[in-house]
């Protein structure tokens, strides 16, 4: 049945956890995969919570930057929709988190006839690349360009959902590679949440609560030696709630 003059459009705030120049702007290109196997960046780099961007070559907003997204199509569901739009548009296929976020549904949201946006928060693996178009970069969540129309404000909603989820659901299985160090993990923690976490609780509390495996390997010493640092997993690759009444705090 073709949908009415209002149109329906999916958009994706697609996260992975990144590494960046310390001297950073907002807007710039530069970024790199983290390496689950060198968990300290070399000098001059640092690890983000990055988020999929894409910049407008057309009106309204020129030169702004967008989340990848479009029409929903009638013969689509919004899931598949949401998934399509990544694939076709920015080349993400590799996603181990989907979810809807929130409806968008301001009739002043975007110029023009009216646009009705369903929301996604994405998660893609520390490991994966995928090979973006050349108008589209990975940008630090902490320091977003100028962005379209209600976009900044759906990257946010996002980000807090993640931080929420972090505390009472294994949902970090999807920012992480298949298998980890503790160090590796707390990285990736760290990130998302935008403070820091002690290595050693984070271990004990994941553990307490069955959310990670140990795989019985080592991982290979680093340059200075010292005791190898044992290979984890996470017991499930699908969300679960762990502890509904959890939540993590940034330090005093």
């Amino acid at each position: 049945m073709p949908h009415s003059s209002t149109i329906h459009e999916s958009l994706t705030a697609v996260f992975q956890v990144r590494r960046f120049p310390d001297m950073i702007t907002a807007g710039q290109s530069r970024s790199e995969p983290v390496d689950p196997n060198s968990v300290r960046p070399a000098p001059g780099w640092h690890t983000e919570l990055a988020v999929l961007l894409w910049q407008r070559a057309m009106e309204p907003q020129t030169g702004t930057w967008s989340l990848p997204g479009g029409r929903l199509r009638d013969d689509e569901d919004l899931d598949a929709s949401a998934r399509r739009q990544l694939a076709e548009k920015v080349d993400v296929r590799e996603l181990w988190h989907l979810e809807q976020l929130s409806v968008f549904s301001d009739p002043h949201r975007v110029p023009g006839p009216r646009r009705i946006a369903s929301a996604y928060l994405g998660l893609v693996p520390l490991t994966a690349d995928p090979r973006l178009p050349a108008d589209t970069r990975w940008q630090p969540v902490s320091t977003l360009p100028d962005m379209s129309f209600d976009h900044g404000t759906v990257v946010h909603h996002a980000r807090a959902r993640l931080a929420a989820k972090l505390s009472y659901t294994n949902i970090a299985f999807a920012l992480a590679p298949a298998a980890f160090t503790m160090s590796t993990l707390r990285e990736i923690y760290c990130a998302a949440l935008g403070y820091d976490v002690d290595t050693t609780n984070l271990q004990r509390v994941l553990s307490r609560r069955k959310v990670i495996t140990p795989t019985g390997a080592t991982a290979a010493p680093g340059k200075t030696g010292g005791r190898p640092a044992a290979v984890y997993r996470y017991t499930d690759t699908g969300i679960r709630v762990t502890d509904e009444f959890a939540a993590l705090r940034p330090p005093n």
